[in-house]
């Protein structure tokens, strides 16, 4: 989609009730940054796409998910803490 300003792109990005992931390409990596911290997806590649190392967390936001995939998120997520007290 175009766009004028990044704020105007980040709107049009954060207007879904998905956020999965996102792409961004530019040159200035002052921008990128910015577009990574304000908006709503569980990734952002940055002037790359579907690279993913699989021991970081992968999930979505808003309609796309709950919860992170991968690395120690997972162990987070797909377990259950207990605690347990003995007087011995």
């Amino acid at each position: 989609m175009s766009f004028e300003t990044i704020d105007e792109a980040i709107e049009l990005a954060n207007n879904s009730n998905y956020g999965l992931a996102a792409s961004v390409w530019s040159q200035d990596i002052q921008k990128c940054m910015r577009l990574t911290k304000e908006i709503n997806t569980g990734i952002v590649w940055i002037n790359c796409w579907l690279v993913r190392d699989l021991r970081t967390p992968f999930g979505g936001m808003k309609d796309s998910g709950v919860g992170r995939e991968g690395g120690d998120e997972a162990m987070r997520f797909f377990t259950e803490a207990k605690n347990v007290c003995i007087k011995w």
